[in-house]
């Protein structure tokens, strides 16, 4: 089976068409774009050239089918989809504020992905497992959750890393106890990619080396601090690195940061070194929201590394 494994959402997403656009007035939408956190995470990881498959589902439906198409057009393993006749594939409502900001509007926990449960998931899918990956956005239900907690004992058995993006989301992560799960999860991690804020909202250290160095003591290798437009900070144990976004002309930010790390996973997974993996994903993060929606821009191995070489010849 695959060597990097994640399991969540997959979806479509609708996009308003005007920054400012409100959610309670009648307004003009774009897509359907192939989309959901882990969907775009697992489907950069693979275009990058790594065995890569998620666990989820979809409807027996246009929807499903733009996902998984995509999905398999770029090296994914969908083997672990299920294809649901009884509910519809998961849908994703975005508008965009003058700040720069995202409001989501969701319908995934009744819908095909919100099935995902424990049954999905077998010791056999993580056989051969040396990364799981596990998106904040994925605990959206009780079903998925139980779903997430069988892959970690799975990965941790089978010898595998636990990588994780908190991803939050005030849309899905509604109470306490949801994000007591991500602390959970956060605690039990090899590799932490995680949005400026998010170690902090997690944690309650407000300051961001004490954070960083209280889990690199623990079980974490590799933590990343993913700054969007202003880049991105790696640290190891024997190592910081501080690393510039790749200037270009923003369309869309949706994917971004799952691009990031669908790249670092996958140049990792590939025995690239954390210090060239970090900078080839910020050149990922930077791609993708060139283009209007989510896995529009994302890019091959070899594109980065053209990219790569120019910036640092």
């Amino acid at each position: 089976m695959a060597e990097i494994i994640t399991i969540g959402e997959i979806l479509v997403e609708v996009m308003a068409k005007k920054v400012g656009q409100k959610f309670y007035e009648t307004g003009e939408f774009v897509g359907p774009f192939p989309s959901g956190a882990p969907a775009i995470f697992i489907n950069q990881a693979a275009k990058c050239g790594s065995n890569a498959m998620i666990i989820s589902a979809v409807g027996n439906d246009g929807f499903g089918r733009i996902n998984l198409e995509r999905l398999r057009a770029d090296g994914v393993d969908t083997s672990k989809v299920k294809v649901q006749n009884e509910q519809a594939t998961g849908v994703a409502f975005v508008t965009y504020k003058e700040d720069g900001d995202r409001d989501f509007l969701y319908h995934i926990a009744n819908a095909a992905c919100g099935t995902v449960d424990e049954s999905f998931v077998s010791e056999e899918d993580f056989k051969d497992c040396k990364y799981f990956h596990i998106m904040g956005t994925a605990i959206y239900n009780e079903g998925i959750k139980r779903a997430i907690l069988k892959g970690i004992e799975l990965a941790k058995k089978n010898g595998g890393k636990i990588t994780f993006d908190p991803n939050v989301r005030k849309e899905i992560i509604t109470n306490e106890e949801k994000r007591k799960i991500l602390v959970d999860i956060l605690n039990q991690s090899h590799i932490i990619l995680a949005g400026e804020n998010e170690l902090f909202y997690l944690t309650g250290i407000e300051d961001e080396l004490a954070s960083v160095n209280s889990y690199l003591a623990r079980t974490a290798e590799i933590i990343i601090i993913k700054r969007g437009s202003k880049g991105a900070t790696l640290y190891t144990k024997d190592l910081m690195v501080n690393v510039d976004a790749y200037k270009v002309e923003e369309v869309d930010p949706t994917g971004a940061g799952d691009c990031f790390a669908g790249t670092f996973v996958s140049c990792i997974n590939q025995g690239i070194g954390p210090d060239e993996a970090v900078k080839l994903a910020a050149i990922a993060g930077a791609m993708a929201v060139t283009k209007k929606g989510p896995m529009e821009g994302s890019t091959t191995l070899e594109e980065l590394r053209t990219i790569y070489r120019e910036i640092y010849k």
